[in-house]
């Protein structure tokens, strides 16, 4: 395995990905729920369909794992599979909201090691990949210092946070809303908010790319009760997302942990 190499390959897969989301993105295009409140376009399927013959075209031995594909589970017996998601964020992309991203990761051995997330609405491309640090647009990215609660800048759901059964209400933040979890999770690795919660489960598809990103920038992504993520199970589902710098990671786990989820 030469991860640079993956990581050109990734990059260059996105940005013709990105391209694809463009001719489409603002346009009226074919919409159905793959289930309740899942919505697929035509848009998905075409980016699936291209990653996947790109991807799969330069390292044919590798396994596949996307939102778009029938899981066949041969991903299990993989040492190296890709991890995509042709759109996170489709509800955003189909209203034409810029909150959307492209993401592809690979998995050495279930673990997390290389990472692209691309928005192409706004031209941002996060990359990493293990022991390499993380970048936007090619500059190095780092996380937030931040340390208290109190007049942070967090990613999430408003009404959640103002929800009358937590113990102890949240303090004043400053909360905003994106629809895309990867983007999430990289706007709080590249510093840009103080963190992020999820408290519903994820795929892996969602997480994998963007937590080499947090991970190579220095903060940290885990479950609500801060457990790590366990990728490429028979189910590729993680329970929650709590993701922060350092300082502020333990804070938010100490509000959230005793959460119990369906």
């Amino acid at each position: 395995m030469n991860l640079a190499a993956d990581l050109a390959l990734a990059m260059e897969a996105a940005t013709e990905a990105g391209a694809v989301a463009m001719r489409y993105f603002g346009t009226q295009m074919d919409v159905r729920d793959k289930s309740p409140n899942n919505p697929v376009s035509d848009a998905d399927l075409a980016i699936d369909a291209l990653l996947k013959e790109r991807l799969l075209a330069k390292r044919p031995d590798y396994g596949w794992l996307s939102e778009e594909t029938v899981d066949d589970q041969s991903r299990q017996s993989a040492r190296f599979c890709w991890v995509v998601d042709p759109i996170d964020g489709t509800r955003a992309f189909i209203k034409a909201k810029p909150h959307f991203t492209i993401c592809i990761g690979l998995l050495a051995d279930s673990q997390p090691v290389l990472g692209v997330v691309f928005n192409p609405a706004t031209g941002e491309m996060f990359d990493a990949f293990q022991g390499g640090g993380a970048r936007l647009n090619s500059v190095a990215i780092q996380p937030s210092l931040v340390d208290q609660l109190e007049g942070c800048a967090m990613l999430g759901d408003p009404g959640m946070f103002r929800h009358p059964a937590w113990p102890i209400p949240w303090p004043e933040m400053d909360v905003v809303s994106r629809n895309s979890i990867a983007y999430r999770m990289c706007l709080v690795a590249a510093g840009h908010y103080d963190g992020a919660i999820a408290l519903s489960a994820k795929s892996d598809w969602d997480l994998a790319a963007a937590h080499v990103i947090v991970n190579e920038a220095g903060a940290l992504a885990t479950t609500h009760e801060g457990a790590a993520f366990v990728y490429n199970q028979l189910v590729p589902l993680q329970k929650s997302l709590v993701v922060a710098g350092k300082p502020l990671h333990p804070l938010l786990i100490d509000r959230v942990h005793h959460v119990k989820l369906s």
